[in-house]
C-alpha cells in the first residue's frame, strides 16, 4: 500500500490550464493513476483513498475546469431530471479534449484514468475515444455518455485498454440500470471488462477499492 500520500499544492498545466496535484510513493514509479472528483467535489475529495491504493503509482488529481461554488468544481454542468440527466455537451467535449491533451503530454508511462460519479464519466469518455493514451479506464458510480457514440475509437483500436465498472444496487443518483447500460456497451465494442455491484449507495467503499486496487495492479502490471 501506499505509504507516502502527501499531494503536492496545485500546480497548473503550462498547455491545458488544468489545476492538479500530484503525489508518488516511490522515486520511480512504475504507472501513473489519474483520479477525477464527482460534480460538487474538489480535486482533494479522493487523495484520501490513496493509501488504499497500490504500490509504484504516480498518483495525478485533476481539478474540473468549472466552478460551481466555493470550493465545487465540476467537469461540465448537470441536472437531474425526471427524464434523467440533462448536462452541456459542449462542456463535456471540452473537458474530454482537455484531459486528453493534459495525458497526451505527460510523460511517457504507463496510464489509468478513473473517476467517481462525474469523473468516472468522463473517464470513459476519454477511455473509449483516446484508448492509446491508457491501459485501462474506470467508472466508479459513474455512466457512459450515450452522446459520446461519434467519437468512439474502432474496435481494433479499443482492444488496447481494458475497462473497470464499479456500481452501488443502492445508487439514488446514478441509478443502476446506467451501470448496466455501460457493462452491455463495452461488452459490445469489445472492451476487456470487469464489472462489480456493491451494497452500497452513491459512495466508495473498502471492499470495493480492494476490488480496484486488484483490477490496477494486473492492468498496469503492478506488485502489490
Amino acid at each position: 500500500m501506499l505509504n507516502h500520500t502527501s499531494f503536492s499544492n496545485l500546480e497548473r498545466d503550462p498547455k491545458t490550464g488544468l489545476l492538479y496535484r500530484k503525489a508518488s510513493n516511490t522515486e520511480n514509479p512504475k504507472a501513473r493513476l489519474l483520479l477525477l472528483h464527482g460534480v460538487g467535489s474538489n480535486e482533494e475529495n479522493l487523495a484520501t483513498i490513496a493509501s488504499l491504493l497500490p504500490k509504484g503509482l504516480e498518483l495525478l488529481l485533476p481539478r474540473g475546469p468549472l466552478q460551481i461554488g466555493p470550493e465545487q468544481f465540476a467537469w461540465y454542468q448537470v441536472t437531474f431530471t425526471n427524464q434523467g440527466p440533462s448536462f452541456s455537451e459542449e462542456q463535456a467535449e471540452k473537458s474530454r479534449q482537455l484531459l486528453t491533451q493534459f495525458i497526451g503530454e505527460l510523460p511517457e508511462l504507463p496510464t489509468v484514468i478513473a473517476g467517481f460519479s462525474q469523473g468516472g464519466i468522463m473517464s470513459s469518455s476519454v477511455g473509449v475515444t483516446e484508448p492509446e493514451l491508457v491501459k485501462g479506464f474506470a467508472l466508479l458510480s459513474g455512466r457512459m455518455l450515450r452522446e459520446i457514440a461519434p467519437l468512439i475509437a474502432s474496435g481494433d483500436r479499443l482492444k488496447s485498454t481494458s475497462a473497470f465498472i464499479a456500481h452501488g444496487l443502492k445508487d439514488g443518483v446514478l441509478p443502476i440500470s446506467w451501470a448496466e447500460e455501460g457493462n452491455d456497451w463495452l461488452g459490445q465494442l469489445g472492451v476487456p471488462l470487469e464489472v462489480h455491484f456493491y451494497d452500497m449507495a452513491h459512495q466508495i467503499v473498502d471492499i470495493e477499492l480492494a476490488d480496484f486496487s486488484a483490477w490496477l495492479s494486473k492492468t498496469l502490471n503492478l506488485n502489490i
